[in-house]
């Protein structure tokens, strides 16, 4: 099966690539075509904003297309960022401006517990979906750490990385326990079951 990754964000395209070509080799997975232009990420909900962009991208398509939307939810912000995630420190923050204005908003505070939230979203030209989420619970370090991934990943430890960031466990061992990696891994589940 033809796929389309709907994101337009390189980083995460090369993470579900990555997880995908273990856990799904048969996918035929194809980037989201050069010109396609932005989705609003005007959702309530993680899966809304899947939703959004998997729609726009089959349309324009007419291909399936697979799009995610991961939220970090942090127990002492209320929750926040939550679907405001990658634009936490406003719409055209960088990684490190969004990290930058958690750790600022954590500075003093002792209960960083916090969840991250992967929606994925597989869409068919003629409407069918299929839907599934992926969560990792953990905690939000003091300081950033470790070199490997993005966004967030240098001040998240998840629960069962050993004290260690996402940054700092690698690819490898990251995949096994993210949000993203399980969210991907059911979907494909099901894509496997025909579902």
């Amino acid at each position: 099966m033809i796929v389309v990754v709907a994101s337009a964000n390189p980083d995460k395209v090369a993470e579900v690539r990555t997880i995908l070509t273990v856990v799904a080799p048969r996918l035929e997975l194809r980037a989201r075509p050069p010109g396609l232009p932005d989705v609003d990420e005007t959702g309530e909900t993680l899966e809304d904003n899947a939703r959004l962009k998997a729609e726009a991208v089959a349309s324009a398509t007419g291909l399936v297309a697979l799009a995610d939307d991961t939220g970090l939810e942090v127990a002492a912000l209320g929750g926040a960022p939550g679907v405001r995630t990658a634009r936490f420190a406003g719409e055209r923050a960088s990684y490190a401006d969004n990290v930058a204005k958690l750790l600022a908003d954590l500075d003093g505070v002792a209960d960083r517990a916090a969840r991250f939230r992967t929606a994925v979203v597989v869409r068919w030209p003629d409407g069918r979906e299929l839907v599934a989420e992926g969560s990792v619970d953990g905690r939000i370090a003091v300081v950033a750490r470790g070199r490997s991934g993005f966004g967030y990943d240098p001040v998240f430890e998840p629960d069962g990385g050993g004290g260690q960031t996402f940054a700092e466990l690698g690819p490898s061992a990251k995949h096994q326990l993210s949000h993203r990696g399980r969210a991907l891994q059911a979907i494909a589940a099901r894509l496997a079951a025909g579902d």
